[in-house]
């Protein structure tokens, strides 16, 4: 999903998404209002940002700044979370070994999101799976690297 396809569905959930010069933080979300800090450089960059702080929208409560509380790290992670399933999500990850992707850069490629965001998303999954799932007739490896075998 694309930077503009986001912002469409940004609209359709009636939120009002402007891209600022923030100086602190790459996006920030308040009430209805979404930032995004105008000098990202990619539209991919920028899905990833727009990503999260829908995840904030449909996942968080309150001012969650304070990351001391582990309430609000909890409520990031969920967010985080919400925006890898959006923009990658397992089947995202069978769908480029079914492409023939061979490395992170061809995944990353392939799914419209930057390096970095793909294996922070990798990362997340690898806390919360461990070392593999299973989705339909795939499983997928996170530990000790990527991977996707299709079942027989």
């Amino acid at each position: 999903m694309n930077y503009e396809a986001l912002l469409d569905e940004a609209q359709q959930d009636g939120l009002i998404v402007k891209e600022k010069p923030l100086i602190y933080n790459d996006g920030r979300i308040k009430g209805k209002r979404i930032a995004i800090r105008k000098d990202i450089e990619t539209s991919m960059e920028k899905a990833c940002v727009l990503a999260e702080e829908l995840g904030h929208h449909h996942t968080s409560v309150g001012n969650i700044i304070d990351m001391e509380n582990p309430a609000n790290r909890k409520q990031e992670r969920q967010a985080r979370m919400w925006g890898y399933n959006k923009l990658i999500g397992l089947t995202g990850i069978v769908r480029a070994f079914e492409a023939g992707c061979q490395n992170r850069h061809e995944v990353a490629d392939l799914l419209d999101v930057t390096e970095e965001y793909l294996q922070e998303c990798i990362d997340c999954y690898k806390d919360k799976y461990g070392v593999y799932t299973e989705i339909d007739n795939y499983i997928i490896y996170f530990i000790p690297n990527l991977a996707v075998m299709e079942k027989v």
